[in-house]
């Protein structure tokens, strides 16, 4: 019988991945990511990534990054996100959708002036997108931004923003000169400092991190800094593709990490004598684990490896949906190997519960993304031959 064919990380690749778990492990991230839930932000964490180039992961070589392929990217968050959830979306924030826009469609001034700063860890970047009366709605969005001769005003609102007070830049979507539908869409740089600019609400989230209201109030911009113009909606939603694989990639660390907590603590913990681990229902409970984190694995691994340069937006769509859930159940089912204990701040698991919920929230919402992979399905179907072995995408 012959040995089954397995994808094989490169010797390159598990280099990146142990540097990182070498960091995340002499500096007990694990433990001590728990005083992040009063919202602080994990500076000091993301100042000892820069240093062995992980925040210039997705910057061009000549910018001084790595430029690295979207799945590299994904396994690094993968192992951050084991460790550290907070610093983890701090990472993607800085390596994802915001970092790749600026990376393939700003002017060469500009790329000079942030992305060196990126990979330093001297800049933070943000995307914003969500509206109050509009998340996965893009079309729909109200913010405009007005060309003028000399300049480009840009007024309107966005909600539930990460790094509010801790972004240099604001990657945000915008109508553009009012046009209307998906065809207005374009994109703006919006550095913090701009007159105009003001964070006008924050909230905080079951995982511990907040999320702001931001306004913009005749925010005047260099011309240079609209990146995109009207009719660059599926540009756009291109490079946000990269997020909905680097999404998941948190999903699936802390996953990985409630998975490993529950293991350790049915490994320790006696009941009459005997440990909790040699019961069948916890066996069989920890085997259903493990075969939903390594599908969940399959699905993402698969979507960020059709990046070229982003990710297939249908495999994506499903590595999203996929680990998303996954991991709410995954920590669930860790909390409840763990007893009362689990449901305590005191213990890991309480705490990659509570952060594994906002998966499914950001970077699209499930029900968005089943609709996109719900309607590819329906036109793809081949009423002679069905679905192929091999996958519809």
């Amino acid at each position: 019988m012959t040995n089954p064919q397995k994808l094989r990380l490169s010797e390159e690749q598990r280099a990146l991945i142990g540097t990182v778990r070498k960091l995340a492990l002499d500096q007990d991230w694990r433990t001590k990511s728990v005083k992040y839930l009063d919202g602080s932000f994990p500076t000091e964490n993301l100042r000892e990534l820069a240093k062995i180039g992980v925040m210039g992961m997705s910057v061009p070589e000549e910018y001084g990054g790595s430029n690295l392929p979207v799945f590299d990217t994904a396994l690094v968050i993968e192992e951050i996100a084991k460790h550290c959830y907070t610093t983890a979306m701090g990472v993607m924030s800085s390596v994802g959708v915001q970092t790749r826009v600026i990376s393939k469609y700003a002017p060469e001034s500009l790329k000079q002036e942030i992305l060196p700063k990126v990979c330093s860890g001297d800049v933070n970047l943000a995307v914003c997108m969500t509206e109050p009366h509009a998340g996965t709605d893009v079309p729909n969005y109200r913010t405009n931004t007005v060309i003028q001769d000399d300049c480009a005003i840009v007024n309107g609102v966005k909600t539930l923003i990460s790094k509010v007070d801790d972004a240099d830049w604001f990657v945000v979507f915008t109508r553009i000169n009012g046009t209307p539908g998906r065809e207005g869409i374009g994109c703006v740089l919006v550095n913090r400092n701009t007159p105009g600019f003001e964070v006008t609400a924050r909230y905080q989230t079951m995982g511990g991190e907040y999320l702001g209201e931001l306004q913009f109030n005749n925010v005047e911009v260099p011309l240079e800094n609209v990146i995109m113009r009207e009719g660059a909606f599926k540009k756009l939603l291109g490079a946000f593709n990269t997020q909905r694989c680097l999404n998941p990639s948190i999903s699936l660390g802390m996953a990985e990490s409630a998975f490993e907590e529950a293991v350790k603590y049915v490994r320790d913990r006696t009941i009459r004598g005997q440990a909790v681990a040699e019961f069948q229902g916890i066996q069989w409970k920890l085997a259903e684990m493990y075969r939903d984190i390594e599908a969940g694995r399959a699905l993402l691994y698969q979507a960020a490896l059709s990046a070229n340069p982003f990710p297939d937006p249908h495999l994506a769509a499903l590595a999203k949906m996929y680990n998303n859930d996954m991991a709410v159940r995954i920590a669930s089912e860790a909390v409840q190997v763990h007893g009362g204990y689990g449901f305590t701040n005191d213990y890991p698991v309480s705490r990659i519960y509570r952060a594994a919920r906002y998966g499914s929230l950001g970077g699209g919402a499930t029900e968005a993304l089943k609709d996109l992979v719900g309607k590819r399905l329906v036109k793809d179907f081949d009423p002679v031959d069905g679905f192929l072995s091999m996958g519809t995408f």
